[in-house]
């Protein structure tokens, strides 16, 4: 382990901040991550500086006023067709004579703001759609702290060869937590890592009793407030093995090393087990604002980012194995991991697609991961040694959704039938 190559996130190697405030991208503004990113900016204005701001396009009065309070150079939104209320949005939000940020827009405005001038970019887009920001932001050298799981799990190889040591801070509250953990020790001592999950909100259920779950069942998280596929994701634990792979690949450890615990109160975020034997683990309590405070100002600590525990109140933390046969997700997430390739790529579209035919009504809940299984199935072992090319990814993916689309189509046939 000691002699194979520096891990993408590493806590012992950062890059260097610009003096005074460091200069923010932030992508996906008007989400869940990008709305408390800018919630801790404002609560830190001696810190940091946003230049530029990027947005679906779907709230362009919030992406708006988010660029009026703080200022932006630069907006950007992925729908062209957004353009005209957006800027009569900001015109409404800046007044008459005020100048105006530039608005970039289409497709790959996200991906040109990602390399422009400034010292981190949060991407916290949604979907592999943030693969090409993430390929930009790391060939730019920003700094970047990765929320969007997706662009690492589909493209793996890609990322790493574009990535220095210790570029990549990771969003996500569970490998923000490895993450932190692993700044006690070195690679060398690491045994394990454990990768806790809430179990969704059907934890304790079976298969069979899976069966006739509805929508709004699976979109009840117990814990966090999610947008619906990242709550879905949550509900089959899909979610989970995503990480899984997006540990592998940030770490650089075996996914034999990978382990996965159920933790119903979601305060221990993750956990890192040492050679000695020692286990340590990040906890605070359930608040993505924590994991989003590291990704902007590691190796420096923002005071206040989130909650902390009151330590003079009794609780109780509990731990369970995880149920592999309820949850398939995970086990089928390593074997792609494993296989490598576009392998990982057509078990995420796949499942996007799914996720979407069962909000829709199209699908049952089992039903997500029997047809993921089955993208999987056809899809194969991709040949050993093959390189990975971003053409390669958006081709797996156009191929998993088109044939998740048709089994689900099948799957809806034969219920009615």
């Amino acid at each position: 382990m000691s002699d194979s190559p520096a891990p993408l996130a590493d806590p012992h190697l950062v890059f260097d901040a610009a003096d005074g405030r460091r200069d923010l991208v932030i992508l996906g503004s008007t989400g869940s991550i990008g709305t408390q990113a800018i919630d801790l900016v404002l609560r830190n204005p001696d810190r940091f500086r946003v230049t530029a701001l990027s947005a679906a396009g779907g709230r362009v009065a919030l992406l708006a006023e988010q660029a009026r309070r703080l200022r932006v150079d630069t907006v950007a939104v992925a729908a062209e067709d957004a353009v005209p209320a957006l800027r009569e949005a900001l015109r409404d939000q800046y007044g008459t004579g005020e100048p105006l940020p530039e608005i970039l827009s289409g497709p790959d405005a996200a991906t040109t703001l990602a390399a422009s001038a400034c010292h981190t970019v949060l991407n916290g887009i949604t979907g592999s759609i943030g693969l090409a920001p993430t390929l930009a932001a790391l060939k730019a050298g920003r700094t970047l702290a990765l929320a969007n799981k997706e662009s690492l799990i589909v493209g793996g190889p890609l990322v790493k060869a574009l990535a220095a040591p210790g570029q990549i801070i990771p969003v996500d509250s569970e490998h923000a937590a490895l993450f932190q953990a692993l700044a006690a020790g070195t690679r060398a001592d690491v045994r394990k890592l454990v990768v806790t999950a809430s179990g969704g909100p059907f934890r304790g259920r079976t298969r069979e009793e899976l069966a006739d779950v509805t929508r709004e069942q699976a979109l009840a998280h117990p814990t966090w407030a999610m947008g619906p596929v990242i709550t879905i994701n949550s509900a089959t634990l899909v979610n989970k093995g995503l990480e899984v792979i997006e540990a592998h690949l940030l770490y650089d450890i075996p996914f034999d090393r990978i382990e996965v615990v159920v933790h119903p109160q979601s305060y221990v975020h993750s956990m890192v087990e040492f050679s000695d034997g020692s286990t340590l683990a990040q906890a605070t309590p359930p608040d993505m604002r924590g994991p989003i405070a590291i990704g902007l100002g590691w190796p420096e600590r923002i005071p206040d980012a989130a909650p902390a525990f009151d330590w003079s109140k009794a609780s109780t933390w509990e731990f369970f194995p995880l149920d592999t046969e309820a949850f398939p997700s995970v086990g089928l997430a390593r074997h792609v991991g494993g296989l490598g390739g576009t392998a990982p790529a057509v078990f995420n579209a796949a499942n996007e697609e799914c996720v979407d035919a069962f909000l829709a009504g199209q699908l049952p809940f089992n039903g997500i991961m029997d047809t993921v299984t089955a993208v999987v199935s056809e899809h194969g072992t991709p040949a050993p040694g093959t390189s990975l090319s971003v053409e390669d990814v958006l081709e797996a993916e156009t191929w998993a959704r088109a044939r998740a689309r048709e089994l689900s189509a099948k799957a809806t046939a034969e219920a009615r039938a």
